[in-house]
């Protein structure tokens, strides 16, 4: 009796503390599903009830709470269609703020799908509640309108670390003279004038794109889908808290204020068995093996016949064996490569063989890569590629070779894999940062789960606000009181000057006079 009595106390007091979560995640690209989707199946794991909003499916929901899936279809098809008219290997000769205003067109597309896709709308009239808003920052402002129609708390998760379009959400301080903007990657303690001036132009340029036309499009879509709702300057900054892929074992040092939380990592498991063509591949290679993905948006089979041909080569001569992320057939393949479709990547990174991994530097790969401890050499194409392959080369794990920089050609290609595959400095330097990343008081995954409960406890935590969050600019760097103490300095130098003109004046009219009496 006694048993039965304890395990329905624990029963209830598990169901007491169960939380109604909704987490809003239309981006149809898959390394951000896999963030959005490892972060709320630990929220159902950890016991609360969680509904999701997606254009992907989650697939394998683990037991221990609730979970209902809310599928936007359509969107994945929209955006495949709309990205089958670009060559993604061209995006890094876009500028800054191209790159931008493309981006912010094709999120506020989604986000207005979103608002007004049938699935979405059965929602908002089931008159369900929620203690907490799940989602993610990249130009889609407006759907922080859900955290207000629900009058719950809005917590953001944010695919990097503290950065320019989350910082100005909580009022985190960012440095320019030292803080890299996410696009100007190559700056970490190379503080000269001139990447400083570069720096600067990047933080005022998204600024004011931000400001004049990001901000703007949301408040738009976000108005016309629900016009009664508030001001979009006052919902974006309405954040309980800002949940950060990143780690200081991945990033420098950087400020943050207390609502902000770095969980980088969370969304990498533990190494699971191989299948066995791959495992007998990785036990037997006695050179050992390197590993070769350009991620899930970037498909190798789409590079120019002349880079696949000069890859080959290299590849070909190489007496490691190479597993290869190839989306088609390869006619010529060199006898050590193996070209799948897909890879178990944190598996076969995990592999005490794997010797070095070539990558497109997205930012879950180089976590992976530090996570297992394997040098990389990256080949960045757009976005955040480059400053996570300058992270790498700064910190002494890898080199880097832009894929449309001139000198990513055979000769520096195999220059670069030799020098990774015979230096040892470069896997020492990355089984060192892999201990600072292990090194923790507890998984990511776990402290994901505390912030997200102690958010909800504490109705919004908003005694972890600091209060120059809705402070305007000009305030919060103290333009305005730096202008009067400007005024009133200059005003004091020039009553002085007209002072002693005067005082001169005078006694030059006096000695004047005096020489006349004479």
């Amino acid at each position: 009796m006694k048993i039965i009595i304890v395990l329905l106390l624990s029963a209830f007091l598990g169901q007491s503390q169960c939380a109604r979560i909704l987490g809003i995640f239309p981006m149809p690209g898959i390394s951000h599903n896999i963030l959005s989707s490892k972060l709320m199946k630990g929220l159902v794991a950890a016991g609360h009830d969680v509904t999701m909003v997606s254009a992907i499916p989650m697939k394998d929901v683990p037991e221990g709470g609730k979970y209902t899936g809310i599928l936007l279809d359509g969107i994945v098809e929209k955006l495949q269609k709309q990205m089958s008219t670009s060559n993604i290997f061209n995006l890094s000769k876009i500028g800054i703020l191209e790159i931008i205003t493309r981006t912010t067109d094709t999120f506020v597309k989604v986000s207005n799908d979103t608002l007004y896709h049938p699935n979405v709308r059965k929602l908002l009239d089931s008159n369900q509640k929620f203690d907490a808003v799940i989602l993610d920052q990249y130009y889609n402002d407006a759907l922080k309108v859900f955290a207000h129609i629900y009058d719950c708390s809005l917590i953001i998760l944010n695919s990097k670390g503290p950065n320019s379009c989350v910082n100005p959400l909580v009022g985190n301080e960012a440095p320019v003279s030292y803080a890299a903007h996410v696009f100007k990657g190559d700056f970490y303690k190379n503080f000269t004038f001139l990447n400083r001036v570069k720096n600067l132009f990047f933080y005022i340029a998204e600024y004011l794109l931000t400001e004049y036309y990001v901000l703007p499009k949301n408040e738009e879509i976000m108005h016309q889908a629900f016009p009664n709702s508030p001001s979009l300057h006052d919902l974006r900054t309405n954040v309980s808290l800002v949940l950060l892929n990143s780690h200081t074992s991945l990033y420098p040092a950087l400020p943050l204020v207390p609502n902000m939380v770095e969980i980088g990592g969370y969304f990498v498991d533990p190494p699971q068995k191989l299948p066995s063509n791959l495992q007998e591949i990785l036990d037997n290679a006695k050179d050992g093996v390197i590993y070769f993905s350009m991620g899930s948006n970037i498909k190798s089979k789409d590079m120019p016949k002349e880079k696949k041909e000069f890859i080959m080569g290299v590849l070909g001569r190489l007496k490691q064996k190479v597993l290869w992320k190839f989306e088609e057939d390869l006619p010529g393949k060199p006898k050590n490569v193996l070209i799948q479709k897909w890879f178990p990547q944190q598996d076969v990174l995990a592999h005490k063989n794997i010797k070095l991994f070539i990558t497109h530097g997205g930012l879950l790969s180089t976590t992976e890569t530090v996570y297992h401890g394997v040098p990389i050499l990256a080949l960045p194409v757009f976005g955040d590629q480059d400053g996570n392959a300058d992270r790498a080369v700064y910190n002494g794990y890898g080199l880097k070779l832009g894929y449309n920089d001139p000198a990513f050609n055979e000769a520096n290609f195999e220059k670069a894999i030799n020098e990774l595959l015979t230096n040892p400095k470069y896997r020492e330097n990355v089984q060192l940062k892999s201990k600072l990343y292990h090194d923790r008081p507890e998984a990511p995954m776990k402290t994901a789960t505390y912030w997200v409960d102690y958010v909800i406890r504490h109705k919004g935590a908003p005694h972890l606000r600091v209060a120059g969050v809705k402070l305007p600019w000009y305030k919060y760097y103290m333009v305005d009181v730096l202008g009067f103490i400007f005024v009133v300095v200059l005003s004091i130098v020039i009553l002085l000057k007209m002072a002693v003109r005067k005082f001169c004046y005078r006694k030059k009219g006096k000695s004047e006079r005096k020489v006349k009496t004479n």
